[in-house]
């Protein structure tokens, strides 16, 4: 009896292994890539052959108009990261060490990195369970006289409760901040992500919906502040000033470049194909996945859009399905997955949060999908494939879907 089981044993793990063999033969699925073609490839090599001299910012100011076209603002700057843009803003606003800035836990750390550069304190508040970005419940609650912005992070596409938000906002005088790094694309009850708070920021780093490689923009309909983080993205010099390389304040250099600008126009010219594509995605996702009721993936509340830049499933806990089996699981598979990012507070140099419950448990419990433009049906049925397995061998001992 016990050689049987042995030999039994040692079938399963032959089994397993040859399968493992059989998917990494197979090409690997990224977590995402860019979509280039050879209209970016044509404008950033003019850009490289003519964009010096007198055409050095020609490819910026074209990216800049083409961008505030499209989303429908009055003011925006053209920076070299999303980080750089937030940091000015801030900046700008006259943020310092005395002051507290709120936002979620559950962030990546280039939304709280300028705000501890600029010697202030990150705030971090739990989210909501279903669209994982912050609870204006927390929020308000965590309003002291010292509070001097909010900043509301459209997670993986998903949307921020704006209209609770900015009641708040209203009633306590305190500027809501958009971080609409992975938002492009999302709309709330008709407004475009990044058109509602003081000013916004956008990132257009590689993993992006619209990349520029790396990048970001400054967005506000608000002209004085416009004109001050002008000023601070070049070294603090005036845009009026007739004095060569005389700066009028100490300011920073966050400018983007004219070739990753000329990437960027060739990018928003096919902005609404790019957005169509991520949102096409999703919802194949969502389809395969539908009947695996105890699996979350982006929400989509009446009367907005999700931008879909990351598709993203939640396990419910009854599944017993850890992070670190998906992202295994995955890997035998050879398919890139991503961890839902890990709550702020968890990180050694800040205080832990371990009362912001959602943002603490959600990422031990879910993964960012692949998705990206030319991504085929039959990666995406990989992938799903990968969850589905997971599901139906766990299914027997958690529940019945």
């Amino acid at each position: 009896m016990c050689f049987n089981n042995k030999h039994k044993s040692e079938d399963i793990l032959i089994a397993k292994y040859k399968i493992t063999m059989n998917n990494l033969s197979r090409p690997r699925i990224s977590y995402t890539k860019p979509s280039i073609t050879k209209l970016e490839v044509e404008y950033a090599t003019d850009a490289a052959k003519n964009g010096w001299g007198s055409n050095c910012y020609r490819y910026i100011n074209k990216f800049e108009k083409l961008f505030a076209n499209h989303l429908g603002v009055k003011h925006v700057i053209a920076t070299s990261s999303c980080t750089g843009a937030l940091h000015m803003g801030l900046y700008a606003l006259e943020i310092n060490k005395n002051d507290e800035i709120i936002l979620a836990d559950t962030n990546w750390i280039a939304t709280a990195a300028p705000i501890s550069h600029l010697g202030a304190t990150p705030v971090f508040v739990d989210i909501l369970s279903d669209t994982w970005c912050l609870d204006p419940k927390k929020v308000e609650a965590a309003i002291t006289n010292k509070t001097k912005a909010i900043i509301a992070t459209h997670l993986y596409g998903n949307l921020c409760e704006m209209n609770e938000l900015i009641e708040i906002s209203d009633r306590y005088k305190i500027p809501i901040i958009e971080d609409t790094a992975e938002g492009i694309g999302a709309s709330y009850k008709g407004r475009k992500a990044g058109t509602i708070g003081l000013f916004s920021t956008f990132s257009f780093h590689g993993t992006k919906t619209v990349t520029t490689g790396e990048g970001g923009m400054f967005a506000t309909n608000n002209t004085a502040l416009y004109k001050k983080v002008l000023t601070l993205s070049n070294h603090g010099r005036n845009k009026n000033q007739v004095r060569q390389f005389w700066p009028t304040e100490i300011g920073f250099k966050y400018k983007i470049s004219n070739i990753q600008a000329a990437i960027g126009c060739a990018q928003i010219e096919r902005i609404e194909e790019l957005i169509h594509r991520k949102r096409e995605i999703l919802k194949i996702y969502k389809n395969k996945l539908s009947k695996y009721k105890h699996i979350s993936l982006n929400p989509e509340p009446k009367n907005t859009l999700n931008g879909a830049w990351m598709p993203t499933a939640v396990f419910d806990e009854k599944l017993n399905i850890s992070r670190d089996k998906l992202i295994n699981a995955f890997k035998d598979a050879n398919i890139d997955a991503r961890v839902f990012f890990y709550p702020l507070s968890s990180l050694d140099f800040f205080e832990d949060c371990i009362h912001n419950v959602n943002s603490w448990d959600i990422p031990s419990r879910a993964v960012n999908l692949p998705s990206y433009h030319d991504m085929t049906v039959e990666d995406i049925e990989r992938v799903c494939s990968v969850i589905k397995k997971l599901v139906t061998d766990n299914s027997s001992q958690q529940v019945r879907f």
